[in-house]
């Protein structure tokens, strides 16, 4: 299969700040791979460098066999990007507004004009074409803008964070739109700090932190790099989480996790159902006053606290901005 996102050794620094510290990623042909990362972990940058917005210090890259800095003019025609903040007018309508990107893409006024009506048919914005771009919901910008992105239906698409600040409900319609594109071909490149984005629309996820990829594998292969069943339970007191996290610790098939906030012990194991009957009964034993209880399977927000040591989401000092 061919690769249509090829970076290898990517390198940007900002003054004595390092963004990018030796990127490398690979994404064939019609497939999605999730950039996963903290802010100022470099995801940004390394889009910009792949849509010839920044040029890198070191390394190289190519995208839909051109090269980004070599051959940017012509790279830009065949690939569209949508932000974490809509790029619309407020003062056009959303017709106008899929017009003017045709028009810069040198489509002409009427092949302009015919692909706005198609996609605001295809985002459902048919009924708000009309209607001027300050009047739209998040979820009706964030549709036009990524709508905006398929213009000229290129062959690469980068998605920069595209859900950030969108309710659930818009959230998942966004999914639904990227998931048509991929089947019907599209490649896309995907940043996120959503862990369930990531696992839902990923068909590989690159773990990014500290501007290169420390991790790289479907969201099954990464969850097996943490283990097995994990015990999670939530006590009632101090006093019963410290006893709790004294008396599980022989029990543990590795770390055990303490979160003192949340009154929480969490413990990974081997043989998750046997293991949970004996922890009760110790518990109990103790007479520790269990709230609540679970035995489940490893999620992406373990692999990346495994990772990077700390939760999806957390913010860092930005660096990739």
């Amino acid at each position: 299969m061919t690769d249509a996102i090829v970076a290898e050794g990517l390198v940007k620094k900002y003054g004595a700040v390092t963004a990018l510290d030796g990127m490398d990623l690979r994404v064939p042909e019609g497939t999605v791979l999730g950039l996963l990362g903290p802010n100022g972990a470099g995801k940004t940058t390394t889009v910009r460098i792949l849509t010839t917005l920044l040029v890198p210090d070191a390394g190289h890259a190519s995208v839909a066999g051109f090269d980004v800095v070599r051959d940017a003019g012509r790279l830009r025609a065949r690939i569209g990007a949508s932000g974490q903040y809509a790029a619309v007018d407020d003062h056009l309508t959303g017709a106008e507004n899929l017009e003017m990107v045709g028009r810069l893409y040198h489509l002409g006024a009427k092949r302009s004009r015919e692909r706005a009506r198609e996609l605001l048919e295809r985002f459902d914005l048919a009924g708000a074409a009309d209607r001027p771009v300050q009047g739209y919901s998040g979820g009706m910008r964030r549709r036009l803008d990524l709508a905006g992105a398929l213009v000229a239906d290129p062959p690469v698409l980068f998605l920069d964070e595209p859900t950030t600040g969108l309710d659930p409900r818009a959230r998942i319609g966004l999914w639904e739109v990227i998931g048509e594109l991929v089947a019907a071909g599209t490649t896309v490149l995907l940043t996120t700090q959503y862990l369930e984005e990531a696992d839902r629309l990923a068909d590989r996820i690159a773990v990014v932190d500290g501007g290169r990829v420390i991790a790289l594998g479907t969201a099954d292969e990464l969850k097996s790099q943490v283990g097995g069943d994990r015990i999670e339970l939530s006590v009632a007191t101090a006093a019963g989480l410290a006893t709790a996290a004294r008396t599980l610790a022989p029990l543990a098939a590795g770390d055990l996790r303490v979160d003192d906030a949340a009154l929480r012990v969490t413990i990974p194991v081997d043989d998750g159902p046997a293991t949970l009957t004996s922890a009760l009964g110790r518990l109990a034993a103790e007479q520790v006053t269990v709230r609540d209880v679970g035995l489940r399977r490893p999620t992406l927000d373990d692999v990346f606290l495994t990772l990077t040591g700390h939760q999806a989401g957390h913010t860092t000092k930005e660096l990739s901005r």
